[in-house]
């Protein structure tokens, strides 16, 4: 039996550009391990399943050494996958079933606005290894969600950072993004998200993790709406709105290639 297989670029309308993501469209429930597997042979950091129910579809998240709760590039690029292969339509919005409860994807024009929820801050006292590993002097440092977020005095800062990945992993956390206000013309804020707990060093561009920075930004600069940009060495750019306890979340996304698993 043949299974449909795309890789979707996120977050961007480039190719090679944003994200990468591979979709697995599923006609019938696959064992854990074999998800697991098959997102390691992938080796992107996310590969999302998609297998259809009543009223959405069901989806889940692997990055190659685990699954997740909650990732927003894949979840554009399943939209994306759905919308240009017809197998939902456009005029409404698609809902995902997932481990994060329900998400859903819209069409507006050539984005996909995605509904996620919204992660407050509070407060985190980081250590000295930490943030020598991180290797930057920090303005703000808070948890938000599973991510902790650290603001640093300015673009230039984030985009010159090289963490020590080694050190940074005995810290036991879920992912770390850095931002700042943007210098760049057109954007709100940047920033990079390191994962190295996951097995991703550090993610192209991280939709999940502007549940906590849209929040977090929107605060500071009293806007509701913001563009950002993740100044990853692929790039990608976001469109945030605030909404009241959820965020949405618009990128753009190209279809890269698609085929069939043999297996």
């Amino acid at each position: 039996m043949k299974i449909p297989i795309y890789q979707v670029d996120a977050f961007t309308n480039k190719p090679f550009k944003g994200n990468p993501a591979a979709v697995c469209i599923l006609n019938n429930e696959m064992p854990t391990a074999w998800m697991q597997s098959l997102a390691a042979e992938m080796n992107v950091s996310e590969t999302a399943f998609l297998m259809a129910e009543r009223g959405g579809f069901q989806l889940r998240w692997f990055t190659p050494m685990i699954e997740v709760d909650l990732c927003g590039h894949a979840t554009l690029a399943s939209a994306k996958v759905l919308f240009s292969e017809e197998l939902a339509s456009k005029n409404q919005p698609v809902v995902f079933f997932t481990r994060s409860g329900e998400l859903r994807a819209s069409v507006e024009g050539n984005w996909i606005n995605l509904n996620f929820p919204a992660f407050p801050e509070e407060p985190y006292k980081p250590t000295g290894s930490f943030m020598q590993a991180l290797g930057i002097n920090p303005v703000n440092v808070v948890k938000s969600g599973e991510n902790v977020l650290v603001e640093v005095e300015n673009e230039e800062a984030v985009r010159s950072m090289k963490p020590d990945f080694l050190t940074l992993i005995q810290t036991p956390l879920h992912g770390v993004a850095v931002t700042a206000r943007a210098d760049s013309h057109g954007f709100d804020f940047v920033s990079r998200y390191f994962a190295p707990w996951v097995g991703i060093n550090e993610d192209p561009v991280t939709g999940s993790a502007h549940s906590c920075l849209g929040p977090y930004w929107g605060k500071r600069l009293g806007k509701s709406e913001m563009l950002a940009f993740q100044a990853s060495r692929r790039g990608g750019i976001l469109k945030i709105k605030l909404l009241d306890h959820r965020v949405q979340i618009g990128g753009q996304a190209l279809e890269i290639f698609k085929g069939d698993l043999l297996v």
